[in-house]
């Protein structure tokens, strides 16, 4: 996943506000107690587009991808940007920390990509062995409307100077996943076009199999909020961010 055109990414993703998400996740973090010094581990990190405005914030920071590519990227930027962040390469769903942290959280779909119930579980699962007592674990997902009625078996594409992509998804309602395939074609300074291609997966997670889940981690104090808000979520939302509580004790 994201080997192909790990390169081209941030220019694919350039529309999305980093700096908004950010705040929202510092304000999520301080409703869950996590102080802005406290350590984190962000898993999904990509290319760190979120990873280093949160390190800026002052959180004690580490992105976890299992891309090479993304985190290869990560690791530029972060140089450019004066900023010191360890990045790993790690499967999520078997999450492994030396010492416990402050805060584990799941970015941008990261949650998603966990494309069976048996690998998010197992995600929950060794997040919550991360987590110091009373720590957090945060992330979003997008919603099973969204992945179905905007993703579903539609066809999306963007014709712009450079690059242009084509993203074809096919919805399997059996097991509530949608297949994206996507053709990326990046302008050379020679006029051709390089064309680049990209299958992912996303599984469709309901708020009741969250819930579950979590809780069978052993995560208490589990909250839904709708897309950047800190109220619940409210019918429409493309997309959910949960926070749950390793107990103290």
């Amino acid at each position: 996943m994201y080997t192909a055109f790990a390169h081209v990414y941030d220019a694919l993703m350039a529309d999305v506000n980093y700096a908004a998400w950010a705040e929202h996740y510092r304000a999520l973090m301080a409703r869950c107690g996590v102080p802005e010094g406290g350590k984190c581990v962000e898993c999904a990190c990509g290319t760190g587009s979120l990873t280093l405005p949160l390190r800026r914030m002052g959180y004690r920071i580490t992105g976890v991808d299992l891309s090479e590519s993304m985190l290869a990227r990560a690791i530029v930027k972060a140089r450019e940007a004066g900023l010191t962040i360890p990045f790993v390469r790690q499967d999520m769903a078997a999450l492994s920390v030396p010492r416990r942290v402050d805060c584990v959280l799941a970015t941008c779909d990261g949650v998603n990509y966990l494309a069976s119930p048996e690998k998010a579980q197992a995600f929950f699962a060794s997040a919550f062995e991360a987590l110091r007592p009373g720590g957090a674990l945060i992330f979003d997902v997008s919603t099973p409307e969204k992945l179905r009625s905007t993703l579903g078996n539609n066809t999306l594409f963007s014709d712009a100077e450079d690059i242009s992509f084509i993203w074809r998804n096919r919805l399997n309602e059996k097991n509530a996943c949608v297949t994206l395939r996507l053709s990326v074609f990046v302008r050379r300074s020679d006029g051709a076009y390089d064309r680049l291609e990209e299958t992912q997966t996303q599984r469709a997670h309901s708020r009741q199999e969250l819930r579950s889940w979590l809780s069978q981690a052993g995560f208490t104090d589990i909250r839904l909020y709708g897309r950047q808000r800190l109220s619940a979520p409210r019918a429409g939302d493309d997309r959910w961010h949960v926070t749950a509580i390793r107990p103290e004790t």
